[in-house]
């Protein structure tokens, strides 16, 4: 590998990294909708659905699990995975969903305030 493509490797970790920081309990929300899944189906579903752009490694998945359960939004339980292996599951509660629903919200508002300063309309003239 040369050092231009270690660098732009950084770069994209990087901005992986941003992106996920404080959007990672937003999305775990978002995936448990489906119904409950262990930690490894919560990553590789974030992985797949956007398109590889984020990839949530175990470090950050872990903890952010452990916010949402001190927050009452999810509830755990052990189970056995499709592998055969005994797995933690995670489950949304209603207090996920609707904490999921008002951060999705706040999240599209911030999306369209951000799109309209990046992509102001031109003045007719």
């Amino acid at each position: 590998m040369t050092s231009r493509q270690t660098t732009t490797s950084r770069r994209r970790a990087k901005e992986r990294e941003a992106l996920l920081q404080g959007t990672l309990d937003l999305l775990i929300l978002r995936t448990l909708l489906w119904g409950p899944t262990h930690g490894h189906g919560i990553a590789t579903s974030i992985q797949r659905d956007s398109g590889g752009a984020f990839i949530v490694e175990h470090g950050s998945l872990y903890p952010a699990l452990q916010r949402l359960l001190q927050q009452g939004w999810v509830k755990a339980a052990w189970g056995v995975s499709e592998n055969r292996r005994r797995a933690r599951f995670y489950r949304l509660t209603a207090a996920g969903r609707k904490q999921w629903l008002g951060e999705s919200s706040k999240w599209e508002r911030s999306v369209q305030a951000i799109s309209r300063v990046l992509h102001p309309a031109r003045e007719e003239q």
